[in-house]
């Protein structure tokens, strides 16, 4: 699974902020961290403690830094978003690590578990992703090319409506 959450991220984060500044590459990078640990089990990547830590990196090595805080910040907001879509929360133990104790036992990842619903979910994120596609006009090379190199949506395309 890959898709369900980088369309997934981009989507809750464009209904919430509706933001064309915020840098979207980085929610979906933040949102797909955690897939890198589905072959392994659930570990950190999947604990409520990691995205914090990150949010904490980012903004004490961004003080005085702007437009670097508001690009990095994606990267937490994304881990968060993982989190969500993934059904983390479900599996207390793991997400409240290391306040429930330091064993991540040996639990298969949600990815790996749920079987055939992991696949149900990623063809619902290929869906979702040719929405977002059409939604933000990135058939249109300029704005395509724009989105690859800022992460950035086109204004025009934001806010409401369908």
């Amino acid at each position: 699974m890959f898709v369900w959450f980088a369309a997934g991220s981009v989507a809750i984060v464009w209904a919430v902020f509706q933001s064309p500044a915020i840098d979207y590459r980085m929610v979906m990078l933040g949102s797909v961290l955690g897939v890198a640990e589905a072959p392994f089990g659930l570990g950190p990547l999947h604990t409520l403690a990691v995205p914090v830590l990150v949010l904490g990196l980012v903004m004490l090595a961004t003080v005085g830094r702007r437009l670097l805080r508001r690009r990095l910040l994606g990267i937490p907001i994304g881990m968060f978003l993982f989190l969500v879509l993934d059904g983390a929360w479900t599996r207390p133990a793991i997400f409240w690590w290391p306040a429930s104790g330091w064993s991540f036992g040996d639990e298969r990842s949600l990815i790996v578990a749920r079987g055939l619903w992991s696949v149900l979910m990623e063809l619902v994120g290929i869906g979702l992703a040719a929405w977002l596609w059409q939604r933000f006009g990135l058939a249109d090379p300029g704005r395509r090319r724009r989105f690859l190199a800022t992460g950035q949506l086109d204004r025009a395309y934001l806010g409401g409506g369908g």
